[in-house]
């Protein structure tokens, strides 16, 4: 499959620049009859006895500002993955001067490079003080690079739910729930679990290979807890269906998979590429955000709604839909 099949024309003013208040005033498209709603209206296109799987994970204060040692020159470091060892993965800018062996002063934290940049990627080793110290006292939530507006509450890019910091950028369909909206779902009588995923900046990403199997698909964390997997069980001895919020959300329990629509428990990491051909084993319906042409969320759009996806995109950009993180959303039938 050629990346160019998953592309297609986003212009700069569909990119939505300011965070819509309330949440839940976004618009929601239901690709299954391609109506427009509110996403405060969700509950209402569900049926009692679904099961909602949100990705309870916080982004991180992962942005730290600080100054190489010496030189005294203005570096910024946007931590990736604990690798385990006290070091992280991290990229780096400007990363054209930074070499390994440079160190590089945040706060209280002198770190050292362990190795010069590959593609603005680097690993940092802490010589004294830790990238826990300092993500708490000096880290910023990183926003993504094509939101160019301002938020007054930081928190306005988390989810109202996420009880646990592991992301690089926020679980972006989650945005829109409000508590009202989340009392709604419970007196309709449709249940909610949760499970992690840490969002990784390579989600994001377009994909620059011409055809998809040369893309190296990155790894990310997933958490699917006894809950979690108790409440599909669940769901599938009633007849309910699993509605993902969010592509994460897709990634994690298809990766968790046993078959039957089934998941086990699992903490691992996961390489999964949902492309077209996929066979959906757990999620059947999905809520998401619009996402950057060409991206490996737009190819596991593509498995999910089968050609029907263009005709979405194409329905919400020629009403005035606004897409990326802080755009608008869309409801989504699995496909077959």
């Amino acid at each position: 499959m050629k990346t160019a099949d998953f592309h297609y024309d986003l212009p700069e003013e569909a990119i939505a620049q300011v965070a819509i208040e309330p949440r839940d005033a976004a618009r929601l498209l239901d690709t299954r009859d391609m109506s427009d709603h509110r996403f405060g209206d969700l509950p209402s296109l569900l049926r009692e006895g679904d099961l909602v799987v949100l990705n309870s994970t916080r982004v991180r204060p992962a942005r730290l500002i600080g100054a190489k040692e010496g030189s005294g020159g203005w570096v910024e470091a946007l931590l990736l993955r604990p690798r385990g060892d006290g070091s992280w993965e991290a990229l780096i800018r400007p990363a054209r001067r930074i070499r390994e062996g440079t160190r590089l002063r945040f706060g209280d934290l002198l770190a050292v490079v362990a190795a010069s940049p590959s593609e603005g990627q680097v690993v940092l080793t802490p010589e004294w003080g830790s990238f826990d110290a300092a993500m708490k006292t000096i880290g910023e939530v990183p926003l993504p690079p094509y939101f160019h507006g301002h938020l007054d509450d930081p928190e306005r890019y988390q989810t109202i739910y996420g009880d646990r910091p592991g992301s690089a950028a926020a679980p972006t369909a989650g945005l829109h729930f409000t508590p009202e909206v989340l009392a709604s779902l419970r007196s309709r009588g449709i249940a909610r679990t949760a499970i992690e995923l840490d969002i990784g900046l390579d989600t994001f990403r377009p994909i620059v290979t011409p055809d998809l199997a040369s893309h190296p698909m990155h790894r990310e964390g997933v958490r699917v807890g006894e809950d979690a997997a108790k409440a599909i069980d669940a769901v599938r001895e009633r007849e309910g269906r699993v509605v993902a919020v969010g592509t994460t959300v897709v990634r994690a329990l298809e990766s968790a998979a046993t078959g039957g629509g089934r998941v086990e428990p699992r903490e691992a990491d996961t390489s999964l590429f949902i492309v077209p051909g996929h066979e959906f084993s757990v999620v059947d319906l999905l809520v998401t955000n619009f996402h950057v042409p060409a991206s490996t969320l737009v190819v596991l759009i593509a498995a999910f709604l089968g050609e029907r996806w263009r005709h979405a995109y194409a329905t919400a950009l020629g009403r005035g839909y606004r897409f990326l993180s802080f755009g608008d959303s869309m409801l989504a039938e699995r496909a077959g």
